[in-house]
């Protein structure tokens, strides 16, 4: 099934501003609520995929990645870049629960706001890569030896001494939410929060970790491999979810973020999917016809040039250019060639002479519908 518009699902403008999102989400969250529209698949669908616009328009980068994009800009991009299909319920209400002016609970209809313990997250990385014009072209596979908290092999995690290191929290009796009754514009309403004294864990540690102090994560180091996808460019961000900082306790991992820095090449220059090169023929070869090699993303090829060339002329080798990143827009780009006339700065006696006696043939007069062509797109440069 085709996504909708994130935009489209919340029901705002492109130029939406970050309260207008905020508002929006909260309406459709409280209209398709689980809680509100028991055993409605069809409900719990547009709960998710709600979410899921939401995840995405309330994040800068997320939302610029989008706008530019569209769904493809997404892909591996973390959160819920999955799909609303394949969305965790319990992720929702533990990421937006404070939309409502709650705490970890989502603030439920009917006491259904809390569901289950929640998981801490671990903070994300951020790496920069450099890649070449050719890297870009075909995508590569880059490894990192990154410093990060890691889980603790001691305790496994769980950041307690032993077996018998944690008891049932006192508080919630191990249900690791509390509960209270307050009146809303839906009538009386039962809202259940993390508790305050185990985080929402239902149990207490008795005996911290002697090696991660209770926190389940310790310093450590791990190699990554990221798969950077065919058609980045310069400032396009990978990410790597799960990769980043250990959680604690068991929680979840962070992601990691990578920045692509491209380096420019020697030769072509890049214009989105295209590759632009700009050949500088000799006259001889502009006047008579001939060929031309000229660089590629795949090896020099040779182009064949038409006698009678004029500066200017553009040529254009279709599929020659990089390809749309993870399938999105209209295909790889082309190579496009932009000719120029090199003139001699200094010439020696016999090709002064030579040159003097071609003067004299009408053939070498400009001729006006060449020059009014060669100027026209001169001064389209300007418009």
């Amino acid at each position: 099934m085709e996504k909708r518009d994130y935009y489209e699902v919340l029901g705002v403008s492109k130029t939406a501003s970050d309260d207008e999102i905020k508002k929006a989400y909260k309406k459709k969250a409280i209209q398709y609520h689980p809680d509100r529209n028991p055993d409605d698949k069809d409900a719990e669908a547009k709960f998710k995929e709600a979410a899921e616009a939401y995840d995405v328009l309330r994040d800068p980068n997320k939302r610029a990645r989008y706008d530019q994009f569209g769904h493809e800009g997404l892909n591996g991009a973390g959160g819920f870049g999955g799909g609303a299909a394949g969305m965790n319920m319990e992720d929702i209400f533990s990421m937006f629960g404070d939309i409502f002016g709650g705490h970890a609970g989502f603030g439920g209809f009917g006491g259904g706001g809390h569901r289950g313990k929640p998981r801490y997250r671990g903070g994300d990385l951020r790496l920069k890569v450099r890649m070449t014009l050719q890297e870009a072209a075909t995508g590569v596979t880059k490894k990192f030896k990154v410093k990060k908290k890691v889980t603790c092999t001691h305790c496994h995690g769980s950041g307690a001494e032993g077996s018998g290191a944690t008891e049932t929290c006192p508080t919630c009796y191990g249900s690791g939410v509390v509960t209270r009754t307050q009146q809303s514009i839906f009538g009386m309403m039962q809202t259940q929060t993390a508790c305050p004294t185990c985080g929402g864990e239902g149990t207490v540690i008795k005996s911290k970790c002697k090696h991660c102090g209770g926190e389940g994560i310790v310093d450590g180091e791990e190699v990554i491999e990221v798969k950077i996808p065919a058609g980045v460019s310069d400032g396009v961000i990978v990410n790597v979810p799960g990769k980043g900082h250990a959680g604690k306790r068991n929680g979840v991992a962070g992601d990691i973020q990578v920045y692509i820095e491209e380096e420019a090449d020697k030769e072509l220059l890049r214009e989105d999917n295209n590759l632009i090169y700009n050949l500088l023929l000799d006259v001889p070869t502009a006047a008579l016809g001939g060929t031309a090699e000229i660089p590629t993303l795949d090896g020099k090829v040779k182009i064949k040039i038409e006698p009678g060339t004029q500066p200017g002329k553009v040529m254009r080798l279709r599929g020659k250019g990089l390809p749309a990143l993870q399938g999105y827009g209209y295909g790889t780009g082309d190579l496009i060639v932009n000719i120029s006339v090199y003139i001699p700065e200094t010439l020696s006696r016999d090709e002064k002479k030579a040159l003097e006696e071609m003067q004299k043939s009408d053939n070498f007069a400009p001729n006006p519908s060449i020059k009014e062509k060669i100027f026209r797109k001169f001064k389209s440069y300007f418009d």
